[in-house]
């Protein structure tokens, strides 16, 4: 392993660890779901700003209208995926929120195939039958853990249209072409600063000071720091390596729920979650139907 790879892997585990706790810090925030994004959004900006300041990651060159268009196109998406995902979490619990989350692979691959006509094989279809199946299983399910059926099924459905919205952004950042990353960042979260700030004008200030530490630390740690670390492993690794690294998020969520808040997973969600996980491993890394116990990459792939 090269030292790029090398160092791109850590950056990577590093940026999932992260994004896996964030859930966490979300809920013992006890900050309205609106609250949390706007302050994730303001300390992000901040901290994006500051680092790219710092190492001149930013070009303002690359200020042409479409960019700026597009960039704020995919910032209210990535916002919507973030207030959706964020009222997930109390209503079926981080590990369950998560795991569907999980589907966002295959929002963006029908998305791909719809605008940016990206090919659909069958084995894509295969995995999507999977991660559907697994999904079902999640549903029926009883919720455990005091969630009533009824917040269960639309944490549920949050998660879904989380997962969806995050795959609009992403189609919108592909459109984005050459563009470095952190500057569609920070255009991101200044977009959802401006769209939440009629939100926190009126609502009440965090009371205390664990409140505000948690909520700077969504900002500059899972958000900030998170985005540098996450862009910086994918300038240097394959894009395979990319994608089975990023499995260290559902993992460290659903062992940050175990641990934090007690939530076990029945049999049922177990095998529904896998079942997400597999497929999504499955189209991200372009796992053959042909390759028993599927561990050889198609030859003919289609863009993921």
């Amino acid at each position: 392993m090269d030292r790029d790879t090398r160092r791109g892997s850590l950056e990577m585990a590093a940026a999932m660890l992260i994004s896996g706790t964030i859930g966490l810090f979300v809920l013992m925030s006890g900050q309205p779901v609106a609250g949390v994004v706007f302050w994730r959004c303001v300390f992000g900006a901040a901290t994006l700003a500051g680092l790219a300041a710092a190492f001149g990651l930013i070009e303002l060159r690359y200020l042409r209208p479409r960019v700026i268009v597009l960039s704020v196109a995919g910032g209210v998406a990535i916002v919507v995926n973030w207030l959706l995902l964020f009222a997930a979490y109390p209503r079926a619990s981080i590990s369950i929120a998560t795991m569907v989350y999980n589907t966002q692979p295959f929002m963006l691959l029908g998305l791909g195939a719809l605008f940016l006509g990206e090919r659909i094989t069958p084995t894509k279809l295969f995995w999507l039958s999977v991660s559907f199946a697994g999904m079902i299983a999640i549903v029926s399910a009883k919720p455990a853990g005091g969630f009533e059926p009824a917040n269960y099924l639309a944490g549920i459905g949050l998660a879904l249209a989380a997962a969806f919205f995050y795959a609009i952004a992403a189609v919108v950042t592909k459109l984005l072409k050459g563009t470095p990353p952190q500057l569609i960042a920070l255009i991101q979260v200044i977009t959802g600063a401006v769209m939440l700030a009629p939100f926190a004008v009126k609502a009440a200030l965090p009371q205390d000071g664990m409140q505000w530490t948690l909520l700077i630390a969504v900002g500059v740690v899972h958000t900030g720091i998170m985005y540098v670390l996450l862009y910086g492993a994918i300038q240097k690794l394959p894009t395979h390596v990319t994608g089975a690294l990023s499995f260290i998020y559902p993992i460290a969520a659903i062992l940050v729920d175990r641990v934090a808040f007690g939530q076990a997973l029945q049999p049922v969600q177990i095998a529904g979650s896998a079942a997400i996980l597999v497929a999504a491993a499955g189209t991200n890394l372009g796992w053959n139907l042909r390759s028993i116990p599927f561990i050889r990459p198609e030859t003919e792939r289609g863009t993921s």
